[in-house]
């Protein structure tokens, strides 16, 4: 994929230090010195999602400079406001969950029904146009076309039964020996069927902030082993509210007229997740806080920075069609 084009002075400087060979423009990115709000910041989350894609692949006409000490450092200066930023808005969420019950399974599920956030699905299940469900089909391609490759990474840090959990989940997303069902690949299906362009970071220009974030948050906890429980929330929080939800968006995706093709893709998650739901909830975080009990609530806070980030992505794509359709949304 091409470099995305820059929103701002750290994003312009981190692109031209990807492109360059040498990469010596990583030492001088004008960093701020204090960040008032990284999640809503597009210059910054722009930067950290090009930082982080060097993980996954190589923009055209880019250099590899994953393991530049000072594309490092660079990436661990964003990172720390990235992270804190959350840690403060998860804290009193990580703290009830705590005061709840000593059982893991109950925290995650405590969790995931008090906290609030725009209903979404329901959105588009209902009331979304066409237009507004292809913008929401685009603005999701930059996961679902890497679909738990973020998650991969933590398979090397687990061990025991939360590890083979783990392995047998992926294996599912990764398509069960099955190139044609791999989950990314199902997906480049359901965006070409609905005339979308199936090719990795197309739509990128039009990804705000917060949903760069939702996608930055899984490459932070997958790529730090630091972060390895809050990795494994984070995937029992995505698993256990994704069912209900693919239901309703296929439904919506019907009824605005799309192809079949494009929702089947929905229709694959509404099983599959279900039943990945009880796995990541007993198998791997059950087992994994057995195994480790002061990761406890690093795994809580993986599930709730989830949840608040997803909310605030959903508040802005609602809003932005609010504004398209005279500032007035369907509840």
């Amino acid at each position: 994929m091409k470099p995305p084009s820059p929103r701002g002075p750290v994003s312009a400087a981190v692109r031209e230090a990807l492109i360059s060979e040498s990469g010596a423009g990583f030492l001088t990115v004008p960093l701020p010195a204090q960040v008032e709000d990284m999640l809503g910041d597009d210059d910054l989350q722009l930067a950290l999602w090009m930082l982080y894609e060097q993980s996954y692949r190589l923009f055209d006409g880019a250099h590899d400079h994953e393991w530049d000490p000072a594309a490092v450092a660079v990436r661990r200066r964003l990172e720390q406001p990235f992270e804190e930023q959350l840690r403060r808005a998860s804290a009193t969420s990580v703290a009830d969950a705590l005061d709840t019950s000593d059982d893991i399974v109950f925290q995650i599920e405590h969790t995931i029904s008090h906290t609030p956030g725009p209903d979404l699905a329901r959105f588009l299940h209902r009331e979304a146009t066409r237009d507004q469900m292809l913008d929401f089909l685009a603005q999701r391609s930059i996961y679902h076309l890497k679909e738990s490759d973020p998650h991969s990474f933590v398979v090397g840090r687990v061990g025991g039964p939360a590890k083979v959990a783990l392995a047998e989940l992926l294996y599912d997303e990764f398509g069960a020996s099955r190139p044609e069902r791999l989950h990314s690949h199902l997906y480049a299906v359901a965006l070409d069927a609905a005339g979308l362009d199936s090719e990795f970071g197309a739509y990128i220009e039009r990804v705000p902030a917060r949903t760069l974030a939702v996608n930055n948050l899984m490459s932070l906890l997958g790529l730090s082993r630091r972060l390895r429980g809050a990795a494994l929330g984070h995937l029992a929080a995505f698993e256990s509210t994704s069912s209900v939800p693919c239901r309703r968006i296929a439904a919506g995706i019907e009824r605005v007229g799309l192809p079949e093709a494009t929702a089947a893709y929905f229709h694959e998650h509404v099983e599959a997740d279900a039943a990945h739901e009880q796995v990541v909830l007993h198998d791997i975080c059950g087992n994994f806080v057995e195994s480790e009990p002061t990761q406890r609530a690093e795994v809580l806070f993986g599930v709730a920075a989830c949840l608040y980030l997803d909310g605030l992505a959903a508040e802005d794509l609602l809003g932005s069609w609010g504004r398209a359709i005279g500032g007035e949304l369907a509840s």
